[in-house]
């Protein structure tokens, strides 16, 4: 009986290991069997060194699968196909697992219309590549070109950067070898050798001298305007900015000033609608016509003018007369010419009597 119990809890036990084992699985990584999954592929031209089965498929650093599948294009698209004709991609496969991932598969035609590729890029400095998914302009990254229908979703790809890189060494060391290194070593050769001899036919001393006097007319100048800044009344310069920056504030603060600006800014609409209903122009016109007719009557009666004009030439003269004459003998104007001249006695005490001329006589009457 004892025996029995022993076996019993023994297999108890095994079973309740079992169970909390396959929980255990469960709990860290059987729930992505249960969740909806989608297999993308893609297609590269150039090695994909470092990526291998299980490498993470991420999206701007967000986790989406891994990589499922890598293999050349040859026995999957392209066994019938001339070998002289085949594309030689490598095809990556990577599968894509999560909650949305049913959204993800919705949008993937018009994400990658939009400019989504993958590429393979290194995971810190471990050297181990992962495929990254991102946008990129569609113009500069077109799909790489093939025959044959996916068998999975298609997402083109880009370049890696290390591909790029690698590529960008690879031109730079092509062009190197076809660079004439012997001649360009003679050309700088040549170069340093014209250099030393332009350098040592330069007069240094007089170089020199030139650079001291040039130092020292540079000294003298800083002294001089240090002495300026010294003795010139930066406080009351000062004072009086911040003098003439109040009165400024409080100009801008007076409401004349917007008053002002109102009545322009009216003045300007009254001249902008009278502009715009066309009464400047009919007073331009006006004034045409009015300086048109004004220029054929002149024309018409310009011999009068000029009789006119005699005329009023010699009332003008003749008023110039009349002036000087009431300035010499104002009387004159009144009573005629000027007096005859009286003749006085040497006796002054008893002086004869004036005689009178009959004009005399009528001026005095």
């Amino acid at each position: 009986m004892d025996d029995k119990q022993h076996y019993m809890r023994l297999g108890l036990f095994v079973v309740v290991s079992v169970v909390l084992l396959f929980a255990l699985l469960f709990i860290l990584g059987g729930r992505s069997l249960f969740q909806p999954k989608i297999t993308i592929e893609t297609y590269f031209n150039d090695s994909v060194a470092g990526l291998e089965l299980g490498s993470p498929l991420k999206y701007r650093g967000v986790p989406l699968g891994h990589v499922s599948f890598i293999g050349v294009s040859a026995p999957l698209y392209e066994e019938d196909v001339p070998v002289d004709k085949r594309r030689g991609y490598i095809v990556v496969r990577a599968t894509v697992s999560g909650p949305r991932t049913d959204l993800w598969q919705k949008e993937l035609e018009a994400n990658v219309k939009r400019g989504l590729r993958v590429r393979t890029e290194l995971a810190g400095v471990t050297g181990q590549q992962y495929l990254a998914a991102d946008f990129f302009d569609p113009q500069n990254h077109p799909p790489l070109p093939f025959d044959w229908k996916p068998e999975y979703e298609y997402v083109p790809s880009v370049p890696s950067v290390a591909s790029q890189l690698l590529t960008s060494i690879q031109d730079l060391v092509a062009n190197l070898d076809q660079a004439d290194i012997e001649r360009l070593g003679k050309n700088l050769n040549a170069l340093v050798e014209n250099v030393d001899r332009k350098v040592s036919e330069l007069p240094v001393a007089a170089l020199s001298a030139d650079a001291a006097g040039v130092l020292r007319d540079a000294r003298a100048a800083i002294n001089r305007v240090d002495g300026i800044i010294a003795h010139a009344p930066i406080d009351e310069m000062l004072r009086s900015l911040a003098s003439a920056s109040v009165r400024i504030d409080t100009f801008l603060a007076d409401p004349a000033l917007g008053q002002t600006l109102g009545n322009a800014g009216a003045v300007s609409g009254k001249l902008r609608k009278i502009a715009e209903s066309g009464e400047i122009d009919q007073i331009v016109k006006n004034l045409d016509r009015t300086i048109q007719r004004a220029d054929a009557l002149l024309a018409d009666n310009q011999y009068d003018i000029r009789g006119v004009v005699q005329d009023l030439r010699v009332t003008t003269a003749n008023l110039r007369t009349l002036s000087e004459l009431a300035k010499r003998y104002p009387p004159g104007l009144l009573v005629g010419g000027p007096p005859e001249k009286v003749q006085l006695t040497n006796d002054w005490k008893k002086p004869e009597k004036v005689q009178l001329t009959d004009e005399s006589k009528k001026g005095s009457k």
